[in-house]
């Protein structure tokens, strides 16, 4: 069984050993390539992620079929299409490990079953589902609110390893710039 996994679960709730127990039996580890596919856009998503190590981004592709990104993300954090993968619903994004991956995952139907059997995975899973409902708002809060400078200082701020480890044009759709616009804000602020 994944050790970080159950580290980060268990500093939200504490699991039983029956818990930890069946979470070996529902959750398997994989190292996925980097530019891999996990989950497609426009088919319906069958697992939750956690990313033991690597850079995970979720895109869509528009009506002219630029990529935009909605969610990078890192070591410690679980991803996937979560409104799609709760409802069964074609998924609006893709899944996409950007570097080599070590990735957790459960597919749906084990997740319920987890759930089911499991009241300390019950109420953490709500808690992670609530997690991704909030990051949703507070990204839509801040592409609206905050300027591009702004938005790019609290990327820096908040998660600085993405910064080093994932191209600079996944980092500017994420940002809701363009790439050269993203390289203009990095020299003004090294100049001051």
């Amino acid at each position: 069984m994944n050790e970080k996994l159950i580290d980060i679960i268990n500093k939200t709730v504490i699991l039983t050993a029956n818990d930890v127990q069946l979470c070996s039996q529902f959750f398997e580890t994989v190292l996925i390539s980097k530019n891999t596919i996990l989950e497609e856009q426009d088919k319906i998503p069958a697992y939750l992620y956690f990313i033991s190590s690597g850079f995970v981004r979720l895109f869509y592709r528009d009506e002219n079929g630029d990529e935009i990104t909605t969610n990078l993300s890192s070591n410690n954090a679980f991803i996937a299409s979560f409104m799609s993968l709760i409802h069964q619903k074609k998924a609006k994004e893709n899944v996409e490990c950007i570097t080599e991956c070590e990735i957790v995952k459960i597919h749906r139907n084990n997740l319920l079953a987890l759930i089911d059997k499991s009241e300390n995975f019950k109420q953490f899973s709500l808690i992670i589902f609530e997690h991704a409902i909030t990051y949703t708002e507070n990204r839509a809060n801040d592409l609206a609110t905050l300027s591009a400078e702004q938005r790019y200082k609290k990327l820096m701020e908040n998660q600085p390893k993405i910064l080093q480890n994932v191209p600079i044009q996944y980092i500017a759709s994420f940002l809701g710039m363009k790439p050269e616009s993203l390289s203009r804000i990095r020299k003004q602020m090294s100049k001051s």
